[in-house]
């Protein structure tokens, strides 16, 4: 009923940019927190960066200063700028929403979706 796509990953060289897109779409009702989340090979899933309805942000450490988060309430979409992107930064990211959606016998119901990931390289 509900989906998150997304899109922007590639493979781009140290100091450079990309700029992630993740659409949901479906039965919504509201977008609650949005986020991406990265993941390299070995390591756990960590956030990158969220953003509430009202636009407060959280970023990671390791991001601050070079990525932005952004979304498009009338889009339901959220948005990663990625600058001055590091070989450490090669991940496959993932988007994630706390939606509440339409349901067809229970009304509208919440649940934290996941889109299925785009990989982000970043080497020369």
């Amino acid at each position: 009923q509900v989906q998150l796509v997304e899109s922007g990953g590639g493979l781009v060289q140290p100091g450079g940019s990309l700029r992630l897109s993740c659409a949901a779409s479906g039965s919504i009702f509201s977008i609650n927190v949005m986020g991406w989340y990265r993941q390299a090979p070995g390591k756990q899933r960590e956030l990158v960066a969220d953003i509430t309805s009202g636009g407060s942000t959280d970023y990671a450490d390791s991001v601050k200063g070079r990525f932005t988060i952004s979304r498009d309430n009338a889009k339901n979409t959220v948005y990663l700028q990625m600058n001055s992107l590091k070989p450490e930064d090669t991940a496959v990211y993932y988007c994630r929403a706390d939606i509440n959606y339409y349901t067809d016998y229970a009304g509208v119901s919440q649940y934290d979706f996941w889109g299925q990931g785009t990989q982000v390289i970043v080497s020369s």
